[in-house]
C-alpha cells in the first residue's frame, strides 16, 4: 500500500470510506486522468473535485497543501492522504483487477518515482497545454464529482 499521511481528522466533505481524488481544472492531462478514471472507475470506487473548486480548496486546506499552486495530484480518505507517486498508485489500487499489475512500479524506490512525478507535474502546461477555465463535467459525469450539494 502506498505510504499516506494522516491528519487528526476526517476529511470534509466526504462520507466515510469515500475516496476523492484532487486534480488540477485546467491541465489538459489532469481532465485526461479524470476521464480515464470516470470511463474505467465502474464501480464509482473513487469521486473527483478540482483543486480550484470550492471543495477542492477545502479539501487542500484539511491537509495543509498549497491552495494556490497545484504541482501535484492528492487522493483522499477519511484521516488519510497521499500525493505525487503514491497518490497515482493508490488510484490505481482502486481500478478494477486488470489495472493492479500497474502498481509494480512502486518497486520503483519513491525518490526517483517522485521525482519523475515531479518533472512531469512542472510541465504539464508545456507537454499537454491548459484550459482558459476549469472544465465542467457533462451531465452524465457531475455525480461523480464532490460537491456540497451531495457530499
Amino acid at each position: 500500500m502506498p505510504a499516506s499521511k494522516t491528519r487528526p481528522s476526517p476529511a470534509p466533505l466526504l462520507k466515510p470510506g469515500e475516496t476523492v481524488v484532487l486534480f488540477d481544472g485546467v491541465c489538459k492531462l489532469c481532465n485526461g486522468w479524470a476521464k480515464f478514471l470516470i470511463r474505467h472507475d465502474r464501480q464509482r470506487r473513487v469521486r473527483l473535485a478540482a483543486v480550484q473548486s470550492p471543495e477542492g480548496q477545502a479539501l487542500l486546506a484539511w491537509a495543509g497543501l498549497p491552495l494556490d499552486q497545484f504541482d501535484t495530484m492528492a487522493v483522499i480518505r477519511d484521516r488519510y492522504y497521499w500525493e505525487r507517486s503514491d497518490a497515482f498508485f493508490e488510484v490505481v489500487s482502486q481500478l478494477p483487477a486488470r489495472w493492479h499489475p500497474v502498481t509494480w512500479l512502486r518497486l520503483v524506490p519513491r525518490p526517483l518515482r517522485d521525482w519523475a512525478y515531479d518533472r512531469i507535474a512542472r510541465n504539464r502546461y508545456r507537454l499537454f497545454g491548459r484550459y482558459d477555465t476549469c472544465l465542467l463535467p457533462n451531465a452524465d459525469h457531475e455525480r461523480r464529482f464532490l460537491n456540497r450539494h451531495n457530499a
